[in-house]
């Protein structure tokens, strides 16, 4: 059984949650090497005039000792709690100091009277010892470590604060330009970022600045380019209009034959081209205006194939109503169908189910070219049959209706165009699915 791989949430991967992750252990690692730093200095300031006041002590108990008066108070020989790495040490004629445990009090409930500071020495075999105390030492060592803990928390805090919002200003500047690109990716040429950092050269400009720029020169680019080619189109199909009139009459005055019957049919493949070519020409422009009104879907989808004069099949599964642009909806239909008979192979069958509209083929499917980025114009498989045009034409007219084409190979073979129609809902006819089921039940061919 394979073992599933833990996957993120998507929240964790963006720059924001990265740059609060990287602030907060840059903040963490500075403040605890600081913080390790002073303590260490601290203490051992603290412990190194601990000791060296321990051993002025203990000199002058051992001068008391030697001269044979009393030893004054917090000092003794062999006193009870004295640490036993000092008592070994002063057993072998040496002197030390040791941070420990105090002597034992009477009345203390746990035995110990807290730190203290230990220095011992030898004294005719045994141990010659003192103690100061050092629990006021080891309360301030304990509050500076609070003190750096609390400074260090409050640090990391603000960092974090003035960092999010400095690493916020810069992700907001990167999804607006991420949001152009995407409209410029969409269609929408006109979309700019416009920073007010690239507009006076003068000042300095940051690397989002610097995409947002090249994003805008680009978008410009790519507009001017684009709207000479289709001013480039569209003037090349008018420009042909007037000698294909010409040649149409011309044609039809030729003698019956059959070479009079080649020079029609190419006249009339002409003709189509440039109206194909004038049609994408004001696609490519979004000059179009839709006329929308409400259908029954089914009886659209029947008079379409009824006109293309084809063995089509049509399947009616849920008839639906939708609100569209009858003419442009019929062309995008008529071109698939076309298409299917053009380059697939029968049987050729239209299926309707609710809004959706499938025509399917049993041919050798869709290229690959097709079904990775969409049809492109003057490009074809069909061995010189086509121009590429239709399918191009039936995926920009499905956008001015604002239905969705999709282009699959179905796993059994074959082709499979799918139109999705915005469905028609009347809030006030809740039957109104139904006023539709008695048309478009049987099958056309």
């Amino acid at each position: 059984m394979r073992r599933r791989r833990f996957r993120s949430p998507a929240w964790a991967s963006t720059l924001t949650w990265k740059a609060a992750v990287f602030l907060t252990a840059m903040c963490c690692t500075l403040a605890a090497l600081l913080g390790v730093l002073v303590h260490t200095a601290v203490t051992r300031q603290t412990v190194s005039h601990a000791r060296e006041k321990a051993l002025d002590r203990l000199e002058v108990v051992t001068d008391a000792y030697e001269a044979g008066e009393p030893l004054p108070r917090g000092s003794g020989i062999d006193p009870p709690g004295l640490p036993a790495p000092l008592r070994a040490l002063a057993a072998d004629g040496e002197r030390g100091t040791m941070v420990a445990d105090g002597p034992h009090r009477p009345g203390d409930p746990d035995g110990r009277s807290g730190p203290a500071m230990w220095a011992a020495g030898p004294a005719d075999g045994r141990a010659l010892a003192t103690w100061t105390d050092y629990s006021h030492s080891a309360r301030t060592i304990a509050g500076l470590d609070r003190a750096i803990i609390g400074s260090s928390l409050l640090a990391i805090a603000a960092t974090l604060v003035v960092g999010l919002f400095a690493v916020g200003r810069v992700t907001r500047r990167l999804h607006q330009t991420a949001r152009v690109a995407r409209r410029i990716s969409a269609g929408d040429l006109d979309a700019r970022v416009d920073d007010p950092r690239t507009a006076r050269p003068v000042r300095g400009q940051d690397e989002v600045a610097i995409v947002s720029g090249a994003l805008d020169t680009m978008a410009s680019s790519l507009q001017r380019r684009l709207q000479t080619e289709q001013r480039f189109t569209a003037d090349v199909a008018h420009e042909l209009r007037t000698p294909l009139t010409g040649l149409s009459a011309a044609a039809e005055l030729l003698p019956p034959g059959r070479p009079a019957e080649l020079v029609r049919d190419r006249v009339r493949a002409m003709r189509a081209l440039t109206e194909d070519l004038l049609e994408i020409s004001r696609l490519d422009a979004r000059t179009e205006q839709v006329d929308l009104a409400v259908h029954d879907l089914a009886p659209v989808v029947e008079r379409v194939v009824r006109a293309s004069g084809t063995e089509t099949g049509v399947r009616v599964d849920g008839p639906a109503r939708v609100e569209t642009d009858r003419r442009r909806l019929e062309r995008v239909i008529g071109n698939l169908v076309a298409n299917a008979h053009r380059h697939g192979a029968g049987p050729v069958v239209v299926e309707v189910s609710g809004a959706v509209v499938s025509v399917r083929d049993h041919g050798a499917g869709f290229p690959a070219y097709l079904l990775e980025g969409g049809p492109q114009r003057f490009r074809t498989d069909g061995a010189g049959k086509g121009h590429g045009l239709g399918l191009t034409i039936a995926v920009g007219q499905a956008a001015v209706i604002g239905a969705r084409l999709e282009f699959v190979n179905p796993p059994d073979g074959g082709a499979l165009a799918r139109l999705t129609l915005p469905e028609y809902v009347h809030l006030d006819e809740e039957d109104s699915a139904g006023n539709t089921g008695e048309q478009g039940a049987g099958t056309a061919e």
